[in-house]
């Protein structure tokens, strides 16, 4: 990794508490990427931001810190929780702030709360039940306890909205108005917005609940990454699993994520691969949370080096040190491709995206091409490079049960969804 991707704001040079400079020096931070360094001295003294910039820039450690300070400098005598809520639009995501909050945060006094959908109702609702400053979440399990007066929004000081272009392609923009108006107004809080792409809507709904915003935006003329080698090759349907085999040998990616755009092709492509001698996991949009996040820590832990995912994982994944990115099948989405290859190339370091220009999916390249502003080159297919594949046994069939759609046993304790 490289430290190009750094300017020469130095972070003790900027108006923060000694406290929050002792955690960036044990994190290892020192010097300001090109969204900390314009954002953070607005931020640091009040003014409310909407800001745009590649996955992988340190928006996370942008709102995070200046989250910090505005909660550090109440010095009210009865201050009332909770003063900050962090949306997030997906699970995976607001675990991955509730991580870089507790790393960035450790010697501060302030406590959190991750809250999210998909499991740990009750231990999620008993965590807001204590003296919480910051809540950090996804829209949906925020209402349901916020409806349920597991806490209030009375006292909010700061305002985060992290990928909020994300939030209206997931249907939350609904949800966010709904919270953001039973808060103080706007020029009685800290207002931040972070987006991929700072689009009419998303300014919009900046201009509507937040006092003023800054307009901010890192490398506008670049969609993807300079750090990203991409190429492409164009398989016959036949060849896309023999050519993804050849280029790992070739290849020998340390880390690296496969994308694919069903979950039936995850799996095809998980037991070929685990029957070649790759360590695999497939990840998708109904594998439980749990699991979930097993997956992750193995794959983050070296224990799985290929990690097999539908968009579902595109987004909110700050892991390390992936060289290379694949797209088995291309996305149906442009702005997919983007966040896709944003796996690799984080924080300075560079990276490798080769996608399958197959028969399926054939049509998604021009529109790519068209918003990523390039052309992407495609490369032969040699003899080389189709490598011969081991075909793996059959899964077994699914339960009965299963097949005929039997209905899980319900909790009695779980109260029912709620929307607004």
């Amino acid at each position: 990794m490289t430290t190009t991707h750094l300017t020469q704001t130095r972070f003790s040079n900027l108006e923060l508490s000694d406290s929050i400079l002792h955690g960036l020096t044990d994190a290892g931070f020192n010097h300001c990427t090109p969204i900390q360094d314009k954002a953070l001295p607005l931020s640091l003294r009040g003014k409310d931001i909407a800001g745009q910039a590649q996955t992988g820039t340190g928006k996370t450690a942008t709102f995070l810190l200046a989250t910090f300070q505005h909660l550090i400098n109440d010095e009210s005598e009865k201050i009332k929780n909770p003063r900050a809520l962090i949306l997030a639009p997906t699970r995976e995501l607001a675990i991955q702030i509730h991580k870089d909050a507790l790393l960035l945060g450790k010697h501060l006094k302030l406590k959190f709360a991750l809250i999210y959908g998909g499991t740990d109702y009750q231990k999620q609702l008993d965590s807001l039940k204590s003296t919480v400053d910051i809540i950090i979440g996804t829209p949906g399990r925020v209402i349901d306890f916020y409806r349920q007066n597991a806490f209030t929004l009375d006292n909010i000081q700061v305002t985060v909205m992290d990928e909020a272009d994300r939030m209206f392609d997931l249907g939350f923009i609904k949800d966010i108005r709904y919270l953001l108006r039973r808060m103080p107004a706007p020029d009685l809080r800290l207002n931040m917005l972070f987006s991929a792409t700072l689009s009419y809507k998303v300014t919009e709904l900046a201009y509507e609940h937040m006092n003023n915003p800054v307009l901010i935006r890192i490398e506008s003329e670049e969609v993807t990454s300079k750090a990203i080698q991409q190429s492409a090759y164009c398989p016959a349907n036949e060849q896309k699993i023999p050519l993804l085999v050849g280029l790992l040998k070739h290849h020998q990616p340390q880390r690296s994520i496969i994308f694919v755009n069903t979950k039936r092709c995850a799996e095809q492509l998980d037991d070929t691969l685990n029957a070649n001698g790759y360590k695999t996991a497939a990840l998708s949009g109904d594998v439980p949370q749990e699991k979930r996040q097993r997956l992750l820590n193995d794959f983050q832990e070296n224990k799985i080096t290929l990690l097999i995912a539908t968009d579902v994982a595109a987004r909110g994944l700050h892991i390390p040190d992936v060289s290379h990115v694949f797209n088995y099948d291309l996305p149906q989405d442009v702005e997919d491709y983007v966040h896709r290859i944003g796996r690799t190339a984080r924080f300075g370091a560079s990276g490798v995206a080769i996608s399958f220009i197959c028969e399926h999916y054939a049509y998604s390249m021009p529109d790519i091409e068209t918003y990523i502003g390039q052309k992407i080159p495609v490369s032969a297919i040699n003899a080389e490079l189709l490598a011969e594949v081991i075909t793996p046994a059959r899964r077994p069939p699914k339960p009965k049960s299963e097949l005929l759609g039997k209905r899980p046993k319900t909790n009695k304790n779980y109260p029912p969804k709620v929307r607004p």
